[in-house]
C-alpha cells in the first residue's frame, strides 16, 4: 500500500524557518521520484522541489530557490524519508504542502499519482 505522510508544518513569522518531513513507503523507490508541491487557498497547485532518485539531482521552483533545501535519507526498514528545509519564509509561502510520488525533472515533479494528506504552513506576523 503506497503511503506518503507529511509532517512539520505550522505557524511561523516572516523570515522564520520550518522543516517539513515526508515518510514514503509501499513502493519500489528506484522506479519513482519524490517531491513537493503546494496549494494556497484559491490558487492552483505549484511545484516546489524534487529530487531525481537515480542521481540525487535537485530541482527548485524559482520562487523558492536559495531559501528552500530538499534532502533525503536512505531508506530504512522500507520507509524513505525526505525533508524540505524552508528558510526566510514569506507570507506568500503560506499553503498546504504535499509530498508526492512521480517523476522529477526541470519541470519539477510531474505525473504524480500518490500524495499525502498535506501539512499546512502559515507565514504571518
Amino acid at each position: 500500500q503506497v503511503q506518503l505522510v507529511e509532517s512539520g508544518g505550522g505557524l511561523v513569522q516572516p523570515g522564520g524557518s520550518l522543516r517539513l518531513s515526508c515518510a514514503a513507503s509501499g513502493f519500489t523507490l528506484d522506479r519513482y521520484d519524490i517531491g513537493w508541491f503546494r496549494q494556497a487557498p484559491g490558487k492552483e497547485r505549484e511545484g516546489v522541489s524534487c529530487i531525481r532518485n537515480y542521481d540525487g539531482r535537485t530541482y527548485y521552483a524559482d520562487s523558492v530557490k536559495g531559501r528552500f533545501t530538499i534532502s533525503r535519507d536512505n531508506a530504512k526498514n522500507t520507509v524513505y524519508l525526505q525533508y524540505l528545509q524552508m528558510n526566510s519564509l514569506r507570507p506568500d509561502d503560506t499553503a498546504v504542502y504535499y509530498c508526492a510520488r512521480g517523476y522529477c525533472s526541470d519541470y519539477l515533479l510531474t505525473e504524480y499519482d500518490y500524495w499525502g494528506q498535506g501539512t499546512p504552513v502559515t507565514v504571518s506576523s
